[in-house]
């Protein structure tokens, strides 16, 4: 128990029976125990027959509902036993710069700030992090959130056999917090595949495999809470909510489907306290994949770039601009040089639809943005004075770290 602690007591209400006296074997004793049991297996024999009856009197009535049982239920270790020896554990290390006091009285230290000196020393000390990771190639590509190896000097992968290999960085994606590692091994290594996390329905089941607080591999199991959740962690939030508890050193781990297919990376958990509250995030497969390949191939993410920041239309904006509904998203700052100034976009404009979608938020815009190569040209219609307007305008791209 946390924050205290328990006793178990065994035998609490265990009370010793009393002697037993020797039987009396008298004639007399003899008879009364015959026509006790006489009267013990009478009232035996009558309670039979009411069970009888009552067994006759309710053969009409169907059997109650119940599940046809046949053993041990199996739950998902099937599953697990398949998917675990291509999840890993991930550790690294970071050099963090701390500020060294110069050794000396108060007083020194005043006179040092008031009339010069030298500045606090700095120094270097390492620190540690554990996160989790899955391999979805042989020859040892693994996926795991950016945030898990940013900065790292060093990056240690164990397998489930208890190797350790050392990872090179292979790219990763600040913006939707993917990383790409590479180890090098003697052997062929087993994999697991990306889903169609498109296919996630609120409710279905999903396991989640990793590395929770650095105690180890450990499963546990929950439901698809919610779909598309925005936690503002990113331009490109479309996570997946899970009841499944994850926790710290759960991140860059998979979540399984019922077919043992990666769809969602956890990544990020709601909480008050540090721990699993039964909130957690993934990062859906489709998401995932696109920039995983990306990341393989070029060691960067390529997206289509338009140059504006915008904002969601409410009831007040959209009367001061006119408009007889919500709809759409005002455009607050156009970029200099941008492929939206160059289509002529301009401050104050409600963008209604871009490359044939309506648009209801700035996620709509961003992700429709994002997965046009460059130089495509597109439609956009916009809101400006009073009036609708058709623009062309021609992608750009935004690279990513």
């Amino acid at each position: 128990m946390r924050g205290g602690s328990a006793r178990l007591i065994v035998g609490a209400h265990f009370k010793r029976r009393p002697k037993v006296k020797a039987m009396d074997t008298s004639d007399t004793n003899k008879r009364r125990r015959s026509a006790t049991l006489v009267a013990i297996l009478g009232t035996a024999l009558i309670a039979g027959g009411a069970v009888a009856g009552f067994r006759a009197l309710a053969s009409d009535t169907p059997p109650p509902l119940s599940v046809p049982f046949s053993g041990k239920q199996l739950g998902f270790s099937p599953l697990v036993k398949t998917v675990r020896p291509a999840v890993v554990n991930i550790a690294t290390t970071q050099r963090v710069k701390t500020a060294q006091a110069d050794e000396g009285s108060s007083e020194e230290d005043m006179l040092r700030q008031f009339f010069g000196g030298e500045a606090p020393q700095q120094r270097q000390r390492a620190a540690h992090a554990l996160g989790s990771g899955f391999i979805i190639d042989p020859h040892g590509y693994i996926v795991t959130n950016n945030h898990v190896i940013d900065g790292a000097t060093d990056i240690q992968v164990t397998l489930t056999d208890g190797s350790i290999h050392p990872a090179r960085i292979v790219g990763r994606d600040v913006k939707t917090d993917l990383a790409l590692l590479k180890i090098n091994a003697s052997r062929s290594l087993p994999y697991v595949a990306f889903g169609d996390s498109d296919k996630e329905e609120v409710g279905d089941w999903v396991i989640a495999v990793g590395n929770p607080f650095g105690l180890g591999g450990s499963v546990s199991a929950g439901i698809v809470s919610a779909r598309n959740r925005d936690i503002n962690e990113g331009p490109y939030d479309d996570f997946l909510q899970i009841d499944a508890p994850i926790n710290p050193g759960n991140s860059g781990g998979p979540l399984f489907d019922q077919a043992g297919h990666v769809i969602g990376i956890d990544t990020a958990i709601y909480s008050p306290s540090g721990g699993s509250v039964g909130i957690g995030f993934a990062i859906p497969s489709n998401v995932a994949k696109r920039v995983v390949a990306d990341l393989r191939n070029h060691g960067h993410v390529a997206r289509g770039w338009l140059g504006v920041q915008v904002q969601v239309v409410t009831p007040a904006l959209a009367n001061a601009v006119g408009m007889d509904k919500t709809e759409g998203v005002l455009v607050d700052v156009v970029s200099p040089d941008s492929p939206a100034a160059r289509a002529g976009l301009e401050r104050g404009d409600v963008i209604l639809a871009f490359n044939g979608t309506r648009l209801t938020t700035a996620r709509d815009l961003s992700f429709a943005v994002a997965g046009l190569p460059a130089d495509k040209t597109v439609s956009v219609t916009v809101w400006r004075n009073g009036q609708t307007q058709d623009l062309d305008a021609t992608i750009g791209s935004a690279r990513s770290s």
